[in-house]
């Protein structure tokens, strides 16, 4: 049975992805990860960045999670357990303000967002979300409920091309898709045959179809930009054997979420190519022996 999740947490979040990541729990959509405003970027002392609590209930227990070294994040993720009544919730990449035994409402501060060493450097600062039966281990890496998001998603159709907007050693973001009307709803990047992509197209092993209608009732092909990018199981979806390319070049992937800020678009995930802002755009998918997958 799937721990559903309305407007009333996910309006406090500019962006959520269930599938965008390549830990376990986001591999069918078990877990939720939430980005708040401003959320961008390494939290640092001149801006804190305090994550908003997105449950409601008792602190349990709090525990220092050593992340994977890596050079762009810090050295100590969190556990942070609450029990919300019908499930424990599981919250990482938050530096908690809140001890064991406090109570807390949704919206309330929960911390300072962490840019931990589960994090890819593309990847924004953002409180990763999970839900144990109660009598289920809260500490294992697996074992988590499927999450649903109870909020209408639009699909954007997408031709493929933009221009870049914004840049940075590893990813760029382009002016395209556009959000039709920011804040007022969530959007995403529609396939071909309906629904809205979500995960890491293809450096990630799979990914998800929100929304989906046909694909989500009864599996089947998933296409975008009339290529055909993966197999759907349910609302799951492995991706193709493809290459991801942006003018010509292979990429890692794209990173597909649901967004409602005003600056949506399409986001490549390049990190061996450069893109300047002002650059036009186009991205195209081929077949491949040897597609990247990073975890």
């Amino acid at each position: 049975m799937a721990v559903s999740i309305g407007a009333d947490v996910l309006s406090r979040y500019r962006r959520f992805s269930l599938y965008n990541s390549p830990y376990v729990a986001h591999e069918r959509g078990h877990a939720i990860d939430l980005y708040p405003d401003p959320g961008l970027g390494p939290a640092t002392d001149d801006d804190p960045s305090i994550a908003p609590s997105p449950v409601a209930g008792r602190v349990l227990d709090i525990r220092i999670v050593r992340a994977p070294p890596k050079s762009h994040a810090e050295a100590d993720d969190h556990l942070v357990l609450v029990d919300t009544g019908d499930h424990v919730a599981r919250l990482l990449h938050v530096e908690p303000s809140v001890s064991t035994g406090d109570s807390i409402v949704v919206g309330d501060p929960l911390g300072r967002l962490v840019r931990a060493g589960f994090f890819a450097p593309w990847v924004d600062n953002h409180v990763h979300l999970e839900f144990r039966s109660p009598d289920a281990n809260p500490y294992r890496a697996n074992g988590s409920l499927p999450i649903g998001v109870d909020v209408p998603i639009a699909g954007l159709d997408w031709n493929g091309t933009g221009t870049v907007v914004d840049s940075g050693e590893t990813y760029a973001v382009l002016d395209a898709p556009t959000h039709p009307a920011p804040g007022e709803r969530y959007v995403g990047i529609a396939a071909d045959g309906g629904g809205v992509l979500d995960g890491g197209l293809v450096h990630y092993a799979g990914g998800g179809v929100l929304a989906a209608g046909e694909h989500r009732e009864r599996g089947g092909s998933v296409s975008l930009l009339d290529h055909q990018v993966g197999r759907t199981t349910g609302r799951d979806v492995t991706w193709g054997p493809l290459d991801v390319l942006a003018n010509g070049e292979p990429i890692s992937g794209l990173s597909l979420f649901c967004g409602r800020e005003a600056d949506f678009g399409a986001k490549l995930v390049c990190p061996d190519v450069e893109f300047a802002c002002g650059e036009q755009v186009t991205v195209e998918f081929r077949p491949s022996d040897d597609p990247i997958r990073l975890g």
